[in-house]
């Protein structure tokens, strides 16, 4: 496999500048700081083929998805993420020639993604006759103010000549996304104001007949620089430009600053409060210099590194995997503002509509509960409290009680335009319940559950209680017509994983209950009728299995497919969804993600060793692990049955899914919501993490790849550290309270400032 970046711990870095791989390129060294994220474009224009793409949390427009086969239950609409107004470009002429990497020939370049310190830069050399510059781009966006973008260029000459500098910087509002119809643009432009080395524009996203919220963004501009500020015309009405020029002399340089404060709607509700922000928070910044905006920046995510870096030693490879996938979740989500949530492209391109998925519940949560503190993961639980009415809204917009909740959504209301997903992938209201019971079992914090959690699980719980039908004829209840986790079985009967999902759900709706307070139980209103009838379909559910191969059954009628190893397909027509016709998909037993085994997962113990080998050794061949949230399943699955080498096989296929480009198909942004699945690998598969009544245990082992692997965990506020090497175990206390935990199933006391080792 070849990679077009090099294999560094703390780097992605690569010398080599393949006009055909830009798009990989730029996805592949995307920044973000949770308020917002860019795709690594280049600042100056380029002719050729890019996904120029900035993207703000919570920004969104609701496109317009009615067609000929639309039906009673459909939504009016398909919320995707909008390309934002384009704030970093700057344009440089050398003796009046603008560079465009796209024509220019080049030597000397290096894009280098610093992982440590989240900031990217580019460096090229430009030769031109007698021009001899070296030019060098830097760019971060500041997670010490989050509203902040910061850039700077350093051009130097290695000539023998002078040479004329011009530099254009913009903040340019005539975007479009790539995936829009005929070119639409979603900006109009409210408001402009040009100085001589700073500017601003304010814009708004256009009128929609939904009646979403339109949103409104301003970005003010400010320079630093020795060149000398000229009077440049914009190219156009959307845009603002700031010009600068001067000589660079043989053998010198010149730096040149911008600033862009961003700021939105979201925050500001009126325009001139909008303006006052974006002054304010200019004021703040003035007086710091670059180094000065680049160390609060770099203090915070040593803060957060010193919570979460995995260290790998003896495989680099695998040492960059996982910090990738770390720096990317982090520059994507903190959890510092609950309105907001993690789409499965984050903010690196435009694929799935930069909504959220079901992943955050199933993948995200549980690898945010183990890095950061318990309020962040609770932050993810609230976005979906905060939008219950809008699972009422698509319970009712199907005929059914209780809540659904979206399987892609901005703002609660469904959003999703294929009808076997939307629709009929409901085992997502089983996702959220069972988050609700992880962050509980795992923080022992009973705040949520017992108070709005409850509120959750009863209103998910009435709508399986309405959504499951009762077979009179098996004497069991049962769910047809749904989509499993596995999106290549659509529209089955009765998929193992969303019975088993709604059973469970039902079960411990009803525990809860029990301890909930009275005024919550009031709130609540269940009756005695509602409760026998959850408890009958808890009691009587329909699991399909097979006793013969002792397996459960994915779906009625997954059996009578044609079933045939994944091995047995010619390498060549993989990815089959690159390959095969949708028909062709449908008809085989080839699976594109977990789905028994995701149910497996989510209980592990709860299932015999004989019970989880039987299934895994099934469902593992025939899987095509075409969705980026499979192998992180299989490898936490193949770890507690011993088989290290399908579990190092599937961490590195988790770990190094975007950097190797495994699914081909990075370059339309990164794997976001998945790249949690390497953590969890490595924690709650090579170091066998489990909770059990309230207690963390370990039964670690170390891949004969690696000669040692060490991550910290945040557990009931204890901060703990865990090393694994040829010698054996150590565990050490770093903050918190004493505690026991379980190792190899013997009990390990953990005192602060002290080290066990086994």
């Amino acid at each position: 496999m070849k990679r077009i970046f090099e294999v560094q711990p703390w780097n992605v870095v690569s010398h080599d500048f393949n006009r055909a791989e830009k798009r990989l390129q730029e996805s592949m060294t995307s920044l973000g700081n949770g308020y917002m994220g860019m795709r690594g474009f280049f600042e100056e224009n380029y002719s050729g083929d890019t996904l120029p793409g900035i993207y703000l949390g919570g920004v969104w427009f609701p496109d317009r998805t009615r067609v000929g086969w639309w039906k009673i239950g459909y939504p009016e609409y398909f919320g995707k993420v909008i390309n934002a107004i384009n704030f970093i470009k700057i344009n440089i002429a050398l003796n009046g020639e603008f560079i465009d990497l796209a024509k220019d020939e080049i030597t000397g370049f290096e894009l280098n993604l610093d992982m440590k310190n989240a900031r990217l830069t580019r460096s090229f050399t430009v030769e031109k006759g007698t021009v001899k510059v070296v030019v060098t781009f830097e760019r971060f966006l500041s997670v010490a103010q989050k509203e902040l973008s910061v850039q700077r260029v350093r051009l130097k000459n290695l000539g023998s000549d002078d040479v004329d500098v011009k530099i254009i910087s913009a903040i340019d509002a005539d975007v479009k996304n790539e995936d829009a119809n005929y070119g639409e643009r979603f900006w109009e432009v409210l408001q402009t104001d040009q100085k001589e080395q700073s500017g601003s524009l304010v814009a708004i996203t256009k009128a929609n007949p939904f009646g979403t919220p339109r949103f409104t963004v301003g970005a003010e501009m400010h320079h630093r620089t020795a060149l000398q500020a000229k009077v440049a015309a914009p190219a156009h009405d959307k845009e603002v430009v700031n010009g600068f020029s001067g000589k660079l002399v043989a053998g010198s340089e010149i730096d040149f600053e911008k600033r862009v404060i961003v700021v939105t709607s979201r925050d500001y509700h009126t325009q001139n409060n909008l303006v006052s922000a974006m002054n304010a928070i200019s004021e703040k910044t003035d007086n710091l210099s670059y180094d000065e905006l680049f160390d609060a920046h770099r203090a915070i995510w040593a803060e957060r590194w010193e919570k979460s870096d995995v260290k790998i030693e003896g495989d680099v490879a695998a040492q960059q995997g996982i910090r990738f996938n770390l720096f990317q979740m982090f520059s994507t989500y903190y959890g510092e503002d609950a309105r907001l949530n993690i789409g499965p492209k984050g903010f690196t391109g435009e694929k799935y509509g930069g909504a959220t998925y079901w992943d955050t519940e199933a993948f995200v949560l549980p690898f945010y509960l183990g890095v950061a503190e318990p309020k962040i993961s609770k932050n993810l639980l609230k976005y979906r409290y905060q939008q219950l009415d809008g699972a009422y809204h698509n319970a009712k917009k199907q005929g059914l009680k209780g809540a659904l909740f979206p399987m892609v959504t901005f703002d609660g209301i469904e959003s999703h335009n294929e009808w076997e997903i939307t629709f009929e992938e409901i085992h997502r209201n089983g996702d959220i319940a069972f988050a609700i019971y992880n962050y509980t079992r795992y923080t022992g914090d009973k705040s949520y559950v017992l108070n709005e959690g409850s509120k959750v699980l009863t209103e998910i719980s009435r709508f399986w209680a309405d959504r499951v039908h009762f077979s009179k004829r098996k004497q069991k209840y049962m769910l047809h017509g749904v989509t499993g986790p596995d999106e290549y079985e659509n529209n089955v009967d009765n998929n193992w994983y969303t019975n088993y999902m709604a059973r469970w759900t039902l079960a411990y709706t009803l525990q809860v209950l029990e301890e909930v307070s009275q005024e919550q139980a009031a709130v609540l209103n269940v009756t005695e009728e509602e409760k026998q009838l959850w408890q009958d379909i808890v009691d009587r559910m329909y699991l399909p299995e097979d006793e013969e191969l002792g397996i459960f059954v994915q779906h009625d009628g997954f059996l009578d497919k044609d079933i045939k190893p994944v091995s047995e397909i010619p390498a060549d027509e993989l990815p089959i969804n690159q390959h095969w016709s949708w028909d062709k998909i449908l008809r085989s037993a080839y699976i594109k993600q977990a789905d028994v085994l995701q149910g497996i997962w989510n209980f592990i113990d709860e299932f015999t060793p004989e019970q989880k080998k039987r299934n895994f050794d099934f469902y593992e061949p025939l899987t095509v692990h075409e969705s980026s949230l499979s192998a992180s399943i299989h490898a936490i699955l193949a770890s507690d049955l011993h088989d290290e080498n399908k579990a190092v096989e599937m961490y590195e296929r988790t770990s190094r899914l975007d950097l190797d480009n495994y699914n081909n198909d990075t370059e339309d942004g990164l794997h976001i919501t998945s790249m949690t699945g390497s953590w969890l690998a490595i924690v709650q598969g090579f170091a066998g993490m489990r909770v059990r009544d309230g207690k963390l245990h370990f039964a670690p082992f170390l891949p004969k790849k690696w000669d040692k692997y060490q991550f910290r965990l945040l557990f009931r506020g204890r901060l703990i550290e865990v090393g694994v090497d040829t010698n054996g175990v150590s565990l050490e206390l770093l903050e918190g309270e004493p505690l026991t935990v379980g190792l190899y199933g013997k009990d390990v006391e953990l005192v602060a400032q002290s080290s066990v080792f086994v």
